[in-house]
């Protein structure tokens, strides 16, 4: 399956989960510091964007010397034939993206409202 490849292409800090049963499929992406303000996620053509922006806090007196965590994600991932942006949910919790694609022989062309 492309989608399951594709996730192997991800950066090394971003990790990932996909799971499925008879009615969707079921990603699981870890985004630390990331939250419903700063994920965008749309489903168009087949395919799955998510954009991600860390929200980051440094102390006034402290700046960077190195900085090892990238600031963004921005991911496209060929979605399985049969998955669909209708219906679909999504969340954040704890820097941690959950969201539910729905199986269906449709086309979906839809933003995913992240809460």
């Amino acid at each position: 399956m492309q989608l399951r490849e594709a996730l192997g292409d991800l950066p090394e800090t971003v990790f990932a989960d996909l799971l499925e049963d008879d009615d969707a499929y079921l990603l699981v992406v870890d985004l630390p510091g990331a939250t419903a303000e700063t994920v965008d996620v749309t489903v168009e053509g087949g395919r799955l964007t998510i954009e991600a922006r860390r929200e980051k806090s440094v102390p006034r007196e402290f700046r960077y010397l190195t900085e090892e965590r990238a600031l963004f994600l921005d991911a496209e991932l060929p979605l399985p034939p049969d998955a669909t942006g209708a219906h679909a949910e999504g969340s954040i919790e704890r820097g941690v993206l959950t969201l539910t694609l729905p199986k269906s022989t449709a086309e979906g062309g839809q933003r995913i409202p992240i809460s």
